[in-house]
């Protein structure tokens, strides 16, 4: 196969399947904060804690008690989903009625306090964790060699996105959701309990982020620093996207991985930056992102 803009196909495909595996991860945890703040209005700087404690207990889970990636997935969710229930009824609700900046300097804590608590524990070098023996190996597709697991990563991560935006956007539930955000009092007069629609939204999207960690953990090493490393890009994945937008935060995510790959290729000294220099372009000429509203 003749080269593409003098760059090897094989080299230019690798680098787009790298960059679309990262847009998988930025996708997921920032539909999971978008979920958060557009129903609830909190900048939640634990998400990147929360991924972390994922691909931790991930791990814990298989060297302590032997259960395996699959049931990881499901167990998983839901435990460090639980945390962030008890995050939320014993703290955040007490700010719901403040300034967002107490909920982003309280959360920014509370990653502080989970990222010391693991390191402590674990230290600061990464651990492994395998992938699982039926996604080992790789497929030819004739232009490049891909790994079965990093396909399986791209593939559940567009299936958990979609049907997140359409629980949020197209059914009863979502449409409940929404006017508990605009007129908590007029959903409550349904019959509705509204705080508890609140936790467990917050409860849904820790979920989405400890998740998000199990999938990382067989690519990137299991470390107290992999949720630090990755947040701030994923706020900016936000921004871009437009704050609390579902699908403006899931398009944002997968094509600023893209063109992170493609700037891999054929600028790679600017591939660190090209996101934060993207957000900068859109906030000065549209400050609620690409597809978000104005409030």
């Amino acid at each position: 196969m003749p080269d593409i803009f003098g760059i090897p196909p094989q080299a230019l495909f690798g680098q787009l399947l790298l960059g679309l595996i990262n847009g998988a991860f930025y996708a997921l945890l920032s539909l999971g904060l978008a979920v958060i703040f557009g129903l609830l209005n909190i900048i939640n700087f634990t998400h990147g804690a929360q991924y972390m404690m994922g691909a931790f207990v991930a791990w814990m889970l298989l060297n302590w008690l032997g259960v395996g990636y699959w049931w990881a997935l499901l167990i998983v969710p839901v435990t460090v989903g639980l945390t962030g229930i008890l995050i939320e009824r014993t703290m955040l609700h007490r700010l719901y009625k403040l300034d967002h900046l107490y909920g982003l300097l309280l959360t920014f804590g509370i990653a502080l306090i989970i990222q010391g608590l693991f390191r402590n524990q674990f230290g600061s070098s990464g651990l492994p964790y395998g992938i699982p023996a039926q996604l080992r190996g790789g497929t030819d597709l004739g232009f490049m060699f891909m790994p079965n697991y990093r396909g399986w990563v791209v593939v559940v991560s567009l299936v958990v996105c979609l049907a997140t935006w359409f629980v949020i956007e197209k059914t009863k539930l979502g449409s409940y959701l929404r006017a508990a955000t605009e007129n908590p009092a007029l959903v409550q007069s349904f019959g509705i309990n509204v705080p508890r629609m609140i936790t467990l939204t917050y409860g849904f999207g820790v979920a989405l982020a400890a998740f998000t960690g199990v999938l990382a953990a067989p690519i990137y090493q299991v470390s107290p620093l992999m949720g630090a490393d990755l947040i701030i890009i994923v706020f900016a994945v936000v921004v871009i996207g437009g704050m609390g937008s579902i699908m403006g935060s899931i398009l944002t995510g997968f094509g600023l991985g893209i063109i992170e790959g493609l700037t891999k290729v054929f600028y790679p000294e600017a591939s660190s930056t090209v996101i934060f220099v993207i957000m900068v372009i859109v906030l000065l000429i549209k400050p609620a992102g690409l597809f978000g509203r104005a409030r």
